[in-house]
């Protein structure tokens, strides 16, 4: 695995050319994960568990997905979230 840190969120932007920036959290104004078509050439983007995306990533996001949970829990663990999520990108663009 390639680890690449960025001291700022426009670093990370600009590193990303060509790719879409996709955050995955369940704030207000998110869409449900299952009825976003997850572009191809996608960056996924999972913020710290509890906070969640901060404020300036979400900006720099093209659209906010939220993984369907039912009950009362409001959310789940991050290696949780990012396993379903790339799944959903493999159901979409390769499988």
């Amino acid at each position: 695995m390639d680890v690449k840190y960025h001291k700022t969120i426009d670093d990370f932007v600009k590193s990303c050319g060509g790719y879409h920036i996709i955050g995955v959290d369940n704030i207000d104004g998110s869409v449900p994960l299952h009825s976003y078509p997850l572009p191809e050439k996608s960056v996924l983007v999972f913020g710290s568990e509890g906070a969640g995306l901060s404020r300036e990533m979400t900006g720099a996001c093209e659209a906010i997905v939220a993984i369907e949970q039912f009950g009362s829990t409001r959310s789940i663990n991050v290696g949780v979230a990012a396993g379903i999520a790339m799944y959903a990108w493999l159901q979409q663009n390769v499988l």
